[in-house]
């Protein structure tokens, strides 16, 4: 019943988000509006954690699965975006190789902040 209950939140925020998106006609896609959504929730604690850890520990551990419909869109698609097939991976490799740079800038900068202040404080 707990695992019903979590899906029924989880759900309940994913279908929010596609009625906004729908209603106002909005680009964004329902289900990026139902994650910022539930982001807000979680944050502002009106949702607290334990009522979809479980839920979404198992969509997380089940990822891979969720990749499987555009990987076969892909392969659907494929006679498509097959002539522009390198300028799709370049713009594949560039980006990627831009995330992984961003982050890990983010990741120092945040621990070097981290440190800076644990030494603030043992110097008191």
């Amino acid at each position: 019943m707990k695992i019903f209950r979590e899906a029924l939140i989880i759900l309940s925020i994913y279908l929010i988000g596609e009625i906004i998106s729908k209603g106002l006609s909005l680009p964004v896609p329902g289900n990026i509006i139902g994650m910022i959504i539930l982001l807000t929730l979680l944050c502002s604690n009106i949702i607290k954690l334990e009522k979809i850890e479980t839920i979404s520990s198992f969509f997380l551990d089940h990822l891979a699965f969720f990749f499987i419909p555009a990987g076969v869109g892909l392969l659907t698609s494929f006679d498509i975006i097959k002539s522009s097939l390198i300028q799709i991976l370049l713009i594949c490799i560039i980006s990627t190789s831009i995330i992984i740079a961003v982050t890990g800038l983010i990741v120092q900068c945040l621990v070097n902040r981290s440190n800076k202040s644990k030494l603030g404080r043992s110097d008191n």
